[in-house]
């Protein structure tokens, strides 16, 4: 038996307010526990967009009454909210920036509107950026002017990385996460060769017959672009699943939306890469737990853990999850450890398949 810390995910989708059909608190945090993830952080591009007090107060008090595990809520940052999300940053996660698409209103794609987010928001609480290429660099040049954190969200591409460790090494405060899709699932287009020798390349994803369910932001990459994820591992902050639920329904249909589920599949997988000496559990625990409870000021769990079968072999099947989204692009994967236990504040809360936390019983870390 292994036994893990509480897991973190700083970036999940838990679709409430506003779709609820796909996701919800409950829902969210269920499929979290079965993953071993004890301490969730929401994104704020719902609808409608969480940006100021009232919007924050509504999804809080969705949490309060349904979360299983513990969580906190992300603002998102708008053209013109930077004062009222200062003013509310030690209630929520952190500051999300879109600089990219999204869905919603909440793109900043002028950088003078950044400007007033980087000056304002308290530095002891983070900006997390969702940031590709061009504009992930753009924006580790706002962390640099202001001499402030930043963390960037769901990194995907060798040019990307490699930006970050050249940031790294000159001192510019800046963090990022890599969402386990992006590790193990190519691009459908995708025709790059393996590395040689045992390296295992990921079959091309798909995604269904019309191919919505390959559908994800940032897209699917090659094998390249994965291979320089995999050898810069000591880059890379956190493992965050970026779960982004949407119905097969919605997947399948003639303008499929982007986004995976995650929650259940993230630590099995990694797990699996690490029995296949591709990593180590220590860098699990670096990239799940330490790594992000100091980068996000998250408070101790007090007798909190999570056990794991690590010799359990099986595969990964949607029938078996407690996401609401009925599907996961890993369907059929065959991994190797298996969460069998789980407690949280000294109370069993997952065991053997099997969701015990009443809704609620999840805290908020920023209270």
């Amino acid at each position: 038996m292994l036994k893990l810390p509480g897991l973190i995910d700083p970036h999940v989708h838990v679709r409430e307010p506003g779709q609820t059909h796909k996701e919800d608190w409950n829902t969210a945090t269920s499929a979290a526990l079965a993953g071993g993830i004890t301490t969730i952080f929401g994104m704020p591009n719902t609808k409608p967009p969480i940006f100021d007090e009232a919007t924050l107060d509504l999804a809080l008090a969705s949490a309060k009454t349904k979360a299983r595990c513990d969580y906190a809520q992300f603002l998102g940052a708008g053209p013109d909210n930077a004062s009222a999300a200062a003013h509310l940053a030690p209630r929520a996660a952190g500051l999300k920036m879109y600089l990219d698409s999204t869905f919603g209103e909440l793109r900043l794609d002028n950088m003078s509107l950044w400007t007033p987010h980087f000056e304002q928001y308290p530095k002891e609480y983070p900006i997390v950026l969702h940031s590709e290429s061009r504009t992930m660099a753009a924006g580790i040049l706002f962390a640099a002017i202001y001499d402030r954190p930043v963390h960037i969200a769901h990194l995907s591409l060798k040019e990307e990385i490699l930006i970050i460790k050249a940031a790294k090494e000159r001192g510019i405060k800046v963090t990022c996460e890599v969402a386990p899709h992006h590790l193990f699932l190519q691009a459908p287009s995708s025709v790059s060769p393996a590395r040689g020798g045992e390296t295992l390349a990921p079959p091309p994803f798909t995604g269904g017959a019309g191919g919505g369910r390959s559908e994800v932001r940032p897209r699917l990459t090659t094998q390249e672009d994965i291979n320089a994820l995999w050898e810069n591992m000591d880059v890379i902050d956190c493992f965050a699943t970026d779960h982004a639920p949407h119905t097969l329904e919605e997947k399948d249909s003639q303008k499929p939306p982007p986004g995976f589920p995650g929650l259940e599949t993230a630590l099995p997988l990694l797990l699996t890469a690490a029995s296949e000496g591709r990593l180590t559990v220590d860098d699990i625990i670096e990239k799940m737990y330490t790594a992000p409870k100091k980068i996000f000021n998250i408070p101790d769990q007090a007798e909190t853990w999570v056990e794991v079968d690590e010799n359990a072999k099986y595969e990964l099947r949607a029938e078996e999850m407690y996401s609401r989204c009925g599907w996961t692009p890993f369907e059929g994967w065959q991994v190797q450890g298996r969460v069998t236990r789980v407690v949280l504040r000294g109370k069993d809360v997952y065991k053997d398949g099997e969701v015990l936390a009443e809704k609620g019983y999840g805290k908020d870390i920023r209270k």
